[in-house]
């Protein structure tokens, strides 16, 4: 083994083409890496170098009175942003240009984008949105780069226009906490009415229905009194009449009273004029010797005064009983007069009677003249005191009519003139009222049956008013005992600026990096160091030999172990030569150096270790083999994705790929050693390593002869060497 091994070293230090071509192997494998690392080394930082077009259409609009353009600041805004190297194009423009590949993406906004935004204020507010197109066939990474940046722009949007929103919000906050402070005395007054109200709202339902229940009342009555207004006009108008009638008559009844007046004077004249010569006669009789063969003649001539006497009499009645008739046809007449007409009549009639007796009397004279002088002297006696009474009594009447019932019923008819004249007067103004009155009535049931129905809907909603007043009672007191108002007060007072600028960013991301990775590139090392070490040892075993000249001379165990020191040596090299280059030719900012380049070298040995026993155990086979074990390992060791995120294949392939105990223990020494990992990182590397070496040393013989015919037969073919 060692044999082999010392004559492939000086091969390599003798001859001089074979020491150039493995200086190159050595160094070949590190260009891989660096290029790879340098070219990922900080992407994002350059995505000022990425074409992305904008298109403002945003036409403004005015909210509030105050015109705003929101298109016009963020276009401001971009064009003093370097995250991407941003073009302010037309719609036509930008896309044809993105469609063309010029552009990675455009960004439009729409001209309805300040409009949307305004709808804030709104009961209805509407999303504004930015238009994004992007080119995704250009490359596969720009296209996420710019939704970054587009996202980034919408985002800078929402947190303005939130700040800005907030920000007035709070404005306003302030004031209406100091607005609340000023009336916090109200809001106290308020609190009590809400209970108060709670409190009388029993009987505020029971002045509701009793209200509704007058409403009805008092309609029904008024339907009554518009049922009367008709018979009103009717009586108020045969009233008019009435009186107008009753009016004319009394006007008849004094001009009758005035023409029978003087023939009521006269005969009443007569008639004390007749009394006077009734009663002188009767003297005269009384004191003459009367012959009684004159008596008859005597008697004919008392009869014929006293009948004259009672026909004045009975004139004076009629002429009485027709101002008493007219004084009852008038309803406005006075007691008075009627008391005056009925005590005349009496006394007339008295009158009457009483001439009448002495007509009777009279009369008798000739009967018992002949039989009883005595008794006609009595009788003559008699007459003679009935007569002078009657003579005063006509002529007391005589001064009672003068001097008492003419006037008194003179008057009462002028009396019951002025009455019905005023009665009139009042009636005309009650039947000028009654069309206002009516009016007034209508408009009163109108009003009624609106308040009726108000009263109704009232009744209606009481339910649901009481519900709610008794539930804002209850809330307020929930709220007295959960809450102060002062700390309200305190909170909606709060520093408007300050608030502003918390909902402009209201929460900040304190970032603690346990293992801090300084950029893309270096996180990147482990993963295309491990790379290029597997890359160095797929290059050996395609230009070196895996066997010897003259192999009768060393067994396959010799052969296999000789060459795997040489492939390991030189392996050793290469990795020595990454590892450093990474630290001190692209400035990787390694955790531990130390670290790194030993775990590098024991990556190499064991990657060694395995490609070179596939190729020295396999032959050809072997080195496709190491081909397709190096693919699955890429996709599979989660060196560039996390391999929650790869394929289920490849999430199961995972455990058994040496890449990924690989790359897992560089990043321990790139980040910051955790040795509990690199513990069973080193464990798992050296158990494929010693897989490796039990197949080589205990499978290189007995497949030896076969390996060697396959690729003998395979070299007949002139395609392989």
């Amino acid at each position: 083994m060692w044999s082999i091994f010392k004559k492939d070293i000086k091969s390599i230090v003798t001859n001089w083409v074979a020491a150039i071509l493995i200086g190159g192997l050595m160094l070949l494998p590190s260009l891989y890496a660096w290029f790879n690392i340098k070219a990922s080394w900080d992407p994002y930082s350059q995505t000022d170098q990425l074409p992305v077009a904008v298109v403002n259409e945003d036409i403004g609009a005015t909210v509030r009175d105050i015109e705003l353009n929101i298109g016009d600041e963020v276009v401001k805004e971009l064009k003093n942003n370097k995250d991407m190297d941003w073009h302010f194009v037309d719609r036509k423009e930008a896309m044809d240009k993105v469609e063309y590949g010029d552009y990675f993406a455009v960004i439009v906004i729409p001209e309805n984008f300040s409009k949307k935004l305004g709808t804030v204020i709104e009961d209805r507010p509407e999303k504004a949105k930015v238009e994004y197109y992007v080119n995704e066939k250009i490359n596969a990474i720009a296209p996420k780069i710019t939704a970054s940046g587009a996202g980034g722009i919408v985002d800078k949007i929402t947190s303005n226009f939130i700040s800005t929103v907030n920000g007035t919000i709070f404005e306003k906050f302030n004031e209406l906490g100091l607005e609340i402070e000023k009336d916090l005395p109200d809001i106290k007054k308020f609190e009590e009415y809400v209970f108060q109200m709670e409190e009388k709202l029993p009987e505020i339902h029971t002045l509701l229905n009793d209200s509704l229940a007058d409403a009805e009342n008092a309609k029904g009555m008024i339907d009554k009194a518009q049922a009367l207004v008709p018979d009103a006009k009717r009586v108020t108008g045969e009233g008019l009449q009435t009186i107008d009638d009753t009016t004319a008559f009394l006007d008849k009844a004094e001009n009758r009273l005035n023409e029978i007046a003087p023939q009521v004077q006269k005969n009443l004249e007569q008639v004390q004029k007749m009394a006077t010569e009734v009663n002188d006669f009767i003297s005269t009789v009384q004191s003459s010797d009367i012959n009684l063969n004159q008596g008859k003649e005597i008697s004919d001539q008392i009869n014929g005064q006293i009948t004259s006497s009672i026909e004045n009499i009975e004139a004076i009645e009629g002429a009485l009983n027709q101002l008493q008739e007219q004084n009852n046809n008038n309803e406005e007449g006075s007691n008075t007069n009627q008391e005056q007409i009925n005590q005349a009549l009496e006394q007339l009639a008295l009158l009457k009677s009483e001439l009448q007796n002495i007509q009777e009397s009279g009369q008798r004279i000739t009967a018992f003249l002949s039989d009883k002088q005595q008794e006609l002297d009595d009788l003559i006696g008699q007459i003679q005191t009935m007569a002078a009474t009657t003579a005063n009594e006509i002529d007391a009447f005589v001064k009672l009519y003068n001097e008492e019932i003419e006037p008194t019923v003179k008057q009462e008819v002028a009396n019951a003139k002025k009455t019905l004249n005023d009665a009139r007067g009042i009636l005309s103004e009650i039947q000028k009222t009654i069309p206002e009155v009516e009016k007034i009535l209508a408009n009163t049931e109108g009003n009624l049956g609106e308040g009726e129905e108000t009263l109704k809907k009232i009744l209606g909603e009481y339910p649901y008013v009481n519900d709610k007043i008794n539930q804002l009672a209850d809330r307020i007191r929930e709220i007295q005992g959960e809450t102060d108002i002062n700390e309200i007060i305190e909170l909606l007072q709060n520093d408007p600026e300050a608030e502003k600028g918390f909902f402009e960013e209201p929460v900040l991301l304190n970032k603690n990096s346990l293992f801090p990775i300084p950029n893309y590139g270096t996180g990147m090392t482990p993963f295309y160091t491990v790379l290029a070490i597997w890359v160095g040892a797929l290059l050996l075993i395609s230009l070196l030999a895996t066997g010897v000249h003259n192999s009768i001379d060393y067994t396959e165990k010799q052969i296999y172990f000789g060459k795997l020191f040489t492939f390991m040596s030189i392996g050793f090299v290469q990795a020595l030569i990454v590892t450093s280059g990474d630290m001190f030719i692209l400035g990787v900012d390694i955790a531990e150096p130390v670290w790194f380049i030993l775990f590098g070298l024991i990556i190499s040995l064991v990657f060694i270790s395995i490609v070179y026993t596939l190729v020295s155990v396999f032959g050809d086979v072997g080195k496709a083999m190491a081909i397709v074990f190096l693919v699955l390992q890429i996709a599979g060791s989660g060196g560039t994705y996390p391999v929650a995120l790869l394929p289920e294949f490849f999430q199961t392939i995972h455990p058994f790929l040496p890449f990924s105990y690989a790359v897992d223990l560089m990043r321990e020494a790139v980040g910051g050693i955790v040795w509990e990992r690199v513990y069973r990182d080193l464990m798992f590397l050296v158990l494929f390593g010693i897989i490796a070496l039990l197949i080589g040393t205990f499978l290189k013989g007995p497949l030896s002869k076969k390996t060697n015919a396959l690729m003998k037969k395979s070299k007949e073919s002139g395609l392989f060497h």
